[in-house]
């Protein structure tokens, strides 16, 4: 049974506009998995379709040029026009460029490409493909994902799933937390095979992804700073104690931090505050975009018992939930941190409106109200706050706020 992804609909209906279907997302997501399956779609309804890889010597030799490309193209989908996918564009030099002379002549062919992310996807084709492209970004399998495969797609809602068999779907969190969502990862069944899987994951993109990047062969300062960063997930960045700690300057720092974060590694997050100049200014906190490789990296993968006992991996998955609830429009996730230590796990800022979540591991039982958290809704009057944990559903009100208990699940599509 494969493992369908949220977004294969949007995908299919761009396949049908003259525009560039663009997919980027880190390595090994399911990009090429989800390529085969519209191609397939494709067929089915009796369309030309050709799939070519940079990653093969026998489809790298036709990117020489526009022209070679082209020929190839007529040779096999005629020229009357067909569908074109294209894997692994980041290893065409000049990829943008590439695209868009390819674009500009009006030819009769639909291009879909994908990417792992690096500089070239994220600036260059960016820059290169304006209006254009449409990029749709394939994260590592979600929660929801994930749970609608374990369930075998049984359920139309899966948080009615989630209410209605609260003890399975504990332990499908429990599995989520400690293994994350990369696709072949999921598919195994052993843990040890799940270790070797995610072990090559992790490998394959510290020599390809991020030698190509550093244009070195020697990684290590990198792997140790993605070492340090895995122990202080969902806590403040120090550049200057990073600095300290690795011997490298605080510019190297920032720059390896932007390069895990330009392919998909990890996400920072900015402070909020009323003062733009300030959340410029101050601390990011960083989260990982797959849990698994998290764990991985952290030496826990596949040996968390308890959530109650790891709060920021919890944490961690509710960031990965916003993130995807809040990926559209004018929508921004910030943290909240006093200079007397109050503190609020997350800000989601939508224009002028504010809400904020914190973050439980916890049954939350006894549904008490912690001095950060109010202290937040006394300063800024918010008309909604949530308080994220394991199972408990309630309101109060402090004020004009609405204090709202909230499950994780509820925070599901």
């Amino acid at each position: 049974m494969i493992i369908k992804r949220d977004i294969y609909v949007d995908v299919s209906e761009h396949v049908g506009k003259k525009e560039i279907t663009l997919i980027i997302g880190p390595r090994q997501a399911g990009k090429t998995t989800l390529m085969k399956m519209l191609q397939q779609q494709l067929q089915k309804e009796g369309k030309k379709s050709i799939f070519m890889s940079l990653d093969f010597e026998k489809d790298a030799v036709h990117f020489v040029s526009q022209q070679a490309l082209l020929k190839k193209l007529q040779l096999e989908c005629g020229a009357t026009g067909g569908y074109v996918f294209i894997d692994e564009i980041q290893r065409k030099e000049n990829a943008g460029l590439f695209l868009k002379g390819l674009y500009d002549m009006e030819l009769p062919y639909k291009f879909i490409v994908s990417g792992s992310g690096s500089l070239e996807l994220k600036e260059k084709i960016h820059e290169s493909l304006v209006g254009r492209k449409k990029i749709f970004e394939l994260s590592t399998v979600s929660l929801h994902e994930f749970l609608q495969y374990k369930t075998r797609y049984r359920y139309a809602d899966i948080k009615e799933f989630c209410i209605t068999h609260s003890e399975e779907a504990q332990q499908l969190l429990m599995e989520y937390i400690n293994f994350g969502g990369y696709p072949r990862v999921i598919l195994e069944d052993a843990l040890r095979n799940k270790m070797d899987v995610i072990n090559d994951i992790y490998s394959s993109y510290i020599e390809k992804d991020i030698s190509y990047l550093l244009r070195i062969e020697k990684t290590e300062s990198f792997k140790n700073l993605i070492r340090i960063l895995a122990s202080q997930s969902g806590r403040l960045l120090s550049f200057s104690e990073l600095s300290s700690t690795l011997g490298i300057s605080i510019q190297t720092v920032k720059n390896y931090i932007m390069y895990a974060e330009k392919t998909f590694i990890l996400t920072l997050i900015p402070p909020f505050f009323t003062n733009v100049r300030k959340e410029i200014t101050k601390s990011p906190v960083v989260y990982f975009n797959d849990i698994g490789l998290l764990n991985f990296i952290s030496g826990k993968f596949g040996e968390i018992d308890q959530v109650y006992e790891n709060g920021f991996f919890f944490q961690n998955v509710i960031f990965l939930l916003l993130k995807n609830r809040y990926s559209e429009g004018n929508i921004s996730i910030h943290y909240w941190r006093t200079k007397d230590k109050a503190e609020v796990d997350f800000i989601i800022r939508k224009g002028m409106e504010i809400v904020p979540v914190e973050v439980k591991c916890s049954q939350c039982a006894d549904v008490a109200i912690g001095r950060s958290l109010r202290s937040f809704i006394e300063r800024y009057n918010p008309p909604k706050a949530l308080i994220v944990n394991l199972s408990t559903k309630a309101e109060k009100k402090i004020n004009d706020t609405t204090v709202a208990w909230t499950p994780w699940y509820e925070l599901l599509p």
